[in-house]
């Protein structure tokens, strides 16, 4: 391990205060203690990020890392229709990094944590012989029989999403290309931003959360593979229509083909794709719109096969599950 003392840096990492009121211990025994609530259900879910796999020097510096490691644990809260409380930290670490790299990287989580007064309250740090790992896992909450399913859509819903697709992928493309030093435009920097820095999208899951019977998913993998899973577990078949995806202006200076592929399948937008009934998404939409948040809509769902159909011009055709899969 590069860190000069475990427990030390450990210290170094613990929090000076806590932000949560239903905390109970945090850092400092075994376990942490956090007191429950009738009212509410508890979320959690874990993500592991490897060096060289996930993420590397050319595309991300340390903040970055960190940064990122939580957005994507938090937009799986979202995704429930929850809110992020605290989060834990795994940490394998080799030699080739350096102290201050690592506390950069716990810098970048704190960062966004901070923004959803979310506490850090526990984790382990070990040694690793070759690659970085970090594994973050969230606890967050959803009022009690609030929380959103995938298995939730139905024939005639609507179907949506926030944001733009497909930047992130783009500016990863223009990482690859050029290494973070690069001193890129301001249209390529917003596409790298998207990729370094995501923003989940709690607040919206918070307004989703309000509605009955709201399929969703997060673009972690790209809408190909989502809405694959939205379609599968609901036992329907979706539509999309390709002229509908939201793009924004600066993935346009590529080629419609790129920005096509980028915006089914290149995933890590962190954005919320989903479904929601005719009668509910006028009034989803007008409220999303009053808080100047950007959704819409691109299809909708009819009975049939659990399938994903993509609209293009006068063409139907079956959209595969072509997101990144680890295994492949």
């Amino acid at each position: 391990m590069s860190v000069q003392d475990e427990f030390s840096f450990i210290n170094s990492i613990t929090p000076k205060k806590y932000k949560q009121p239903h905390l109970v211990a945090g850092i400092g025994d075994d376990a942490a203690l956090y007191s429950g609530n009738h009212n509410v259900e508890e979320i959690v879910c874990i993500d592991t990020m490897i060096e060289e796999v996930h993420f590397n020097r050319q595309t991300m510096r340390p903040f970055h890392i960190g940064y990122k490691a939580l957005a994507s644990n938090i937009s799986d809260i979202a995704a429930m229709g929850g809110v992020p409380n605290f989060y834990l930290v795994s940490i394998a670490i080799p030699k080739h990094w350096s102290d201050s790299e690592l506390l950069e990287i716990y810098n970048g989580m704190e960062a966004l944590a901070d923004r959803y007064q979310m506490d850090l309250i526990g984790g382990d740090t070990v040694s690793s012989k070759h690659s970085l790992v970090i594994t973050v896992t969230v606890i967050g909450r959803v009022h009690k029989g609030k929380h959103l399913l995938r298995k939730n859509a139905k024939a005639d819903d609507i179907v949506f999403v926030t944001g733009s697709l497909g930047d992130s992928a783009a500016g990863l493309e223009l990482l690859l290309k050029n290494g973070v030093d690069f001193n890129f435009s301001k249209d390529e920097q917003a596409l790298i931003t998207r990729h370094q820095l995501p923003e989940p999208k709690v607040e919206i899951g918070e307004i989703l959360a309000k509605y009955p019977r709201v399929a969703l998913n997060d673009v972690s993998d790209g809408i190909a593979s989502e809405l694959n899973e939205v379609a599968s577990a609901s036992d329907v078949t979706i539509v999309i229509e390709a002229e509908k995806l939201p793009k924004s202006d600066p993935i346009t200076s590529f080629s419609e083909d790129k920005q096509l592929h980028w915006m089914l399948n290149g995933g890590e937008d962190y954005e919320l794709v989903g479904t929601v009934s005719k009668e509910n998404w006028l009034k989803i939409k007008k409220e999303c719109e009053q808080k100047n948040y950007s959704i819409t809509k691109i299809g909708y769902v009819i009975e049939g096969p659990a399938q994903v159909l993509i609209k293009q011009g006068d063409h139907m055709k079956l959209l595969q599950k072509q997101g990144f899969n680890h295994f492949k």
